[in-house]
């Protein structure tokens, strides 16, 4: 920024003077609104003059700069300072604390707050994440004076924990992490704090299907830890917006007293689901499997087959290749591109392929993978014995079942370093 830069670490216990330089106090403390989003404003000041702390509004500061702030008068008002609804204070709530890089979906802890002159006064414009940022605040007042600004992410890329904010009233900014992917966020969860964590699913809680998502991309420890402080009527609301697959995961790996009570306050039609794919071991084609999927008698037509997929609400995964066959017997698959390929008034009894492979309910996870790799497949069908469809297997399911727990936390030290 071509802007006049502050750290906020060398305006800390600066100097507060009066109007004829006369030193009068300290400054404790820098104060903002962050509800009105963009570059947050300073407000106002925490000072200690004498043994007393007091408030000093913006409209009486004439200048800040590094270890000392000028009143624009000499008078001050003594009476004892206390926060007020929405205020926050710079150096109690955020320094020094993690907050969300929205742009890189990592975690990154506030070493240092950067301020910039905008529009003839002083905005948080800035965040310092650097050793260099630790190391100057360390340094003795009168060198820390002397630390120029470095480089800094940008303000309106990051989103502060506030939950902890005696008087905020704030929530996380659900419009930029609502713009990140539900495996972003689930990561995120993963590597905060349980109480950062809950702030970010609170945060999502308005959209039933985006915490949907994000539940389903939490490992099996954070979504019990999450869901364990949730009455059954909230665990019951997460569970009906999740696939059917991703719910029965999650409910076999809850207790019996609160599995069957969470299944009672589903829709019947996901129970049914539900406690069918419990049925099967989770790590066979029958646990893996979703029972939700396109299939369309042979008689449909291509025109047909595109209009179902555009008024589908099923995960794109799981409608790459749509199932064909009467009375629940599969007769055949064809993917969109082929689909895209023939005449919409085509049947699909003559342009859909002989399924290259169908599973059964008891293959294994090494079964299932080398199978879908010959055949070099992102979805295959599961049947019984009497070639009746129970449901697919879809390629990412496979992986997020065969990567390693020790990969995950990995990964996840490697996001936030």
């Amino acid at each position: 920024m071509d802007i006049p830069l502050l750290n906020l670490s060398s305006v800390l216990n600066s100097r507060l003077v009066d109007r004829a330089g006369e030193t009068i106090g300290r400054v404790d403390d820098l104060i903002v609104r962050l509800a009105d989003g963009g570059y947050p404003p300073i407000t106002g000041l925490k000072a200690r003059i004498g043994h007393r702390e007091v408030f000093v509004p913006a409209d009486r500061v004439a200048d800040v700069a590094p270890g000392k702030v000028k009143l624009a008068g000499e008078q001050v008002d003594l009476g004892k300072f206390e926060r007020r609804e929405g205020e926050v204070l710079l150096r109690h709530d955020l320094l020094g604390r993690r907050m969300i890089n929205v742009v890189g979906a990592r975690l990154v802890r506030a070493d240092d707050l950067v301020l910039g002159r905008v529009e003839e006064w002083w905005r948080v414009v800035g965040i310092d994440t650097s050793f260099r940022s630790l190391v100057r605040r360390l340094m003795p007042r009168g060198l820390r004076r002397l630390s120029a600004v470095g480089p800094f992410l940008d303000w309106e890329s990051v989103e502060p924990f506030v939950r902890h904010v005696p008087t905020a009233r704030l929530r996380l900014g659900f419009g930029r992490l609502a713009k990140l992917h539900p495996a972003q966020l689930a990561d995120l969860v993963e590597a905060a704090s349980h109480e950062e964590g809950e702030e970010i699913i609170d945060a999502v809680r308005g959209d039933r299907e985006l915490e949907a998502d994000v539940f389903e991309e939490l490992d099996p420890e954070h979504q019990i830890e999450f869901l364990r402080e949730r009455s059954d009527e909230e665990a019951a609301r997460i569970l009906a917006a999740m696939e059917a697959d991703d719910a029965a995961d999650l409910l076999g790996d809850l207790d019996q007293e609160r599995r069957d009570p969470l299944l009672r306050l589903l829709p019947w039609r996901q129970q049914r689901k539900i406690r069918t794919l419990m049925g099967y071991n989770p790590a066979t084609a029958g646990g893996l499997m979703s029972p939700d999927f396109i299939a369309l008698p042979e008689s449909a037509t291509v025109s047909e087959a595109l209009e179902q997929l555009r008024q589908t609400d099923l995960p794109e995964e799981t409608v790459t290749t749509i199932l064909v066959g009467d009375n629940g017997l599969l007769r055949g698959v064809i993917s969109v591109v082929m689909l895209l390929k023939h005449e919409p008034a085509a049947a699909l009894a003559d342009v859909a392929s002989t399924p290259p492979l169908t599973l059964s309910p008891d293959d294994d996870l090494t079964e299932i993978a080398m199978h879908m790799a010959d055949y070099d497949l992102t979805l295959a069908p599961v049947v019984d014995e009497n070639g009746q469809v129970l449901g697919i297997v879809t390629v990412d399911d496979l992986l997020e079942l065969m990567i390693p727990d020790d990969w995950r936390r990995r990964a996840s030290a490697l996001a936030n370093e």
